[in-house]
């Protein structure tokens, strides 16, 4: 639309129309108005927001891609850890309230394994979205801030568990409230 409905076009238009400016409905002079001042702003330069991260190419076109080694910590099993900590987190909701016993160490075990479970789950977002051949500094960043994250939250559920009711009394409390 843009690029057939320029100003000029619309100006041109506007002048060659069989009524006069004093003659022309109030409809259609609001109408070219409105018309002008949206292609004057869709036709306006375009800037981006940040600027393009630094460009390189490695080899040729006819390289090879490269391999990366295995390694038994990523890839599946870390895939199958990940499966295997979401789906422990039914079971560990659930078994509190459905029992009706409230115990200090299945809590634990619920906050840990949130814990662990949030911790992957942004890794895996830094990881897919902060690729570290093209921002290595960026990544680090991301990555220590996490490990300090995970750190503090770790911190304050312990401290909660402790010193308070704990997670499930205060899901328990709430959800009676």
């Amino acid at each position: 639309m843009a690029s057939i409905a320029r100003s000029s076009l619309l100006r041109q238009a506007a002048s060659t129309t069989k009524f006069s400016a004093a003659t022309r409905p109030a409809f259609q002079q609001t109408s070219i108005a409105n018309a002008v001042r949206a292609t004057a702003f869709h036709t306006t330069a375009r800037r981006d927001l940040l600027p393009p991260l630094p460009q390189r190419v490695e080899g040729t076109v006819n390289d090879a891609s490269p391999v990366p080694p295995t390694s038994p910590s990523h890839g599946s099993y870390h895939w199958t850890f990940d499966r295997l900590v979401a789906g422990s987190l039914i079971p560990l909701t659930v078994v509190p309230f459905a029992a009706g016993s409230l115990n200090p160490t299945l809590d634990a075990i619920l906050c840990a394994t949130i814990l662990i479970h949030s911790h992957t789950g942004f890794q895996n977002i830094i990881i897919d979205y902060v690729p570290a051949y093209r921002t290595p500094r960026a990544r680090k960043l991301f990555m220590w801030g996490l490990n300090a994250a995970t750190v503090v939250v770790g911190l304050a559920l312990y401290e909660f568990e402790t010193t308070d009711v704990g997670i499930t009394e205060t899901i328990k409390r709430i959800w009676t409230a």
